[in-house]
């Protein structure tokens, strides 16, 4: 097994190499283990899948079961993991810290912090307030000596009122204020995606999983982009499965899908 700062150092490669790559988000150690299998060079986690896996919506996780979850991430795979922390479970800068910190503690290689609470009703974090967030993450995982990559995250463009320029500015601090890459869910059009891209001199993380918003590996790596987060995509496309396969069990008695369905075999392969 790779040690945390080997595998710091790969996540820094693949954003320092040429290209776009895809980082994809498991959700247990069966999907993390199927995903280094299928070759993915790096994994990160979801905060709406582990959500989903407890039964319960995004937002509604601790710090605690996020890090233990982590943990069993980073157990399941030789690759490096960036965790989805939300807004570090903490508003103040210190708290925010701290979840760094306890992440750096858990084995990652990387994870995120955003902007904006938890809680949808409640107002994204100052501009002033969101940096000092930042910096604050960035002390400590540059203290830690390992290599951890902090996300710098705003949640600008999937809350009400979207404005690229507030966007763009955001972004822009953050970077300023060390995050090592940066990321801003619900661009609507790839012109957007070009305008953030170029108003960055680090990297740009996009996120697949919107509808009408979830470009190309082609298109998104032409307009700039670096890192390429499956979000809960993937994780949504298992529920998918499950839910076709259990409508027809259940409501037309027949069990097709079983014949579609991967081979013990090969799931054993990738668990093995």
């Amino acid at each position: 097994m790779p040690t945390q700062s080997e595998k710091t150092a790969t996540l820094r490669a693949l954003q320092a190499a040429p290209g776009a790559f895809l980082i994809a988000n498991a959700w247990d150690g069966a999907s993390a283990r199927v995903l280094e299998g299928l070759g993915f060079p790096a994994i990160a986690t979801s905060s709406g899948a582990h959500a989903g896996t407890l039964g319960r919506r995004d937002g509604r996780v601790t710090r605690e079961e996020a890090i233990e979850h982590a943990r069993l991430i980073v157990a399941n795979t030789t690759l490096p993991v960036s965790a989805d922390l939300e807004n570090c479970f903490r508003d103040d800068a210190a708290g925010a810290a701290e979840t760094i910190r306890m992440a750096i503690e858990s084995g990652l290689a990387g994870a995120s912090i955003e902007d904006a609470p938890q809680e949808r009703e409640r107002p994204a974090y100052t501009f002033e307030h969101a940096v000092e967030r930042v910096a604050a993450a960035v002390e400590v995982a540059r203290a830690s000596g390992t290599g951890f990559v902090v996300t710098g995250r705003t949640q600008n463009h999937i809350r009400p009122g979207a404005d690229l320029g507030e966007t763009i500015a955001r972004l822009q601090a953050y970077e300023a204020a060390g995050a090592d890459i940066l990321m801003a869910p619900g661009l609507a059009a790839l012109d957007e995606v070009k305008a953030v891209c170029s108003s960055l001199s680090r990297p740009f993380n996009f996120m697949v999983g919107i509808p009408g918003r979830s470009f190309s590996v082609a298109e998104l790596e032409a307009a700039g982009v670096k890192r390429i987060s499956l979000a809960t995509s993937l994780w949504k496309a298992a529920m998918t499965g499950l839910t076709a396969a259990a409508r027809e069990a259940r409501e037309q008695g027949t069990f097709s899908f079983v014949e579609s369905n991967i081979g013990t075999g090969e799931l054993n392969r990738f668990l093995a």
